[in-house]
């Protein structure tokens, strides 16, 4: 099952992309299972399932107090500014997988400082050891090596905030239908496609922030406010 473990819907503060257009497009590049991980928020990742219920799996990319966290089979909803072993746990009683995003990424929020980092490594399942957004190589780099330190399974993902990007960091794995299947499935993953992306498709999220800062952009109705 050609995976995408880490994309983005409308409901996150940068990115446009619509549920129904997202679910389109994966349908239309074979990715057989859908993460979709907002940040802070399950509402664009409920929508999609709706769409689409084989194929999508509700995510959250959570902030915390000390980097962002990335999971996947989310049922409640985790607000931001917990602190990582809070978050953790609220997502232990859910059954949820948990990932943690972009983790060396220092040109982006949510990174993580390693002492904070190897504090929460046996707490997790997975690290995000390919990040096809990550601007200088090196920062996908050193996640490898982390995990392979440690002995964790990694993720990897497109982090897509454009419809373009998606599917550009993919993992083939056996049938999953929960956390704990997906866990033991990644012990058997094989890469799919693993391409970074140019630069510059952050500023299609820079694009994204400042349409929505103008109201230039519909929300959708059941959204309280961007996350």
């Amino acid at each position: 099952m050609r995976t995408e473990f880490h994309c983005h819907t409308i409901y996150s503060k940068d990115s446009l992309n619509r549920p129904e257009a997202l679910v389109e497009a994966a349908r239309r590049k074979g990715i057989d299972r859908l993460i979709v991980t907002d940040h802070n928020t399950i509402a664009g990742a409920l929508v999609c399932k709706a769409l689409d219920p084989q194929r999508v799996v509700v995510g959250e990319e959570i902030m915390t107090t000390k980097g962002e966290i990335l999971a996947a089979y989310v049922e409640e909803e985790i607000p931001p500014g917990l602190s990582p072993q809070e978050t953790i746990a609220r997502l232990r009683a859910q059954g949820a997988f948990i990932s943690v995003s972009h983790p060396f990424d220092r040109m982006r929020n949510g990174h993580w400082a390693l002492p904070d980092l190897l504090e929460i490594l046996p707490l997790v399942d997975a690290i995000e050891t390919f990040n096809a957004r990550c601007m200088w190589p090196g920062f996908n780099a050193q996640a490898q090596r982390l995990a392979r330190q440690h002995g964790i399974p990694g993720t990897v993902g497109s982090d897509a905030h454009a419809l373009f990007e998606l599917g550009r960091a993919t993992l083939l794995l056996p049938p999953f239908q929960d956390g704990e299947s997906l866990r033991a499935a990644l012990r058997e993953a094989i890469p799919g496609k693993l391409t970074l992306s140019m630069p510059w498709v952050h500023f299609t999220s820079r694009y994204a922030v400042w349409r929505k800062s103008r109201g230039l952009t519909d929300k959708p109705g059941d959204e309280r406010r961007w996350r």
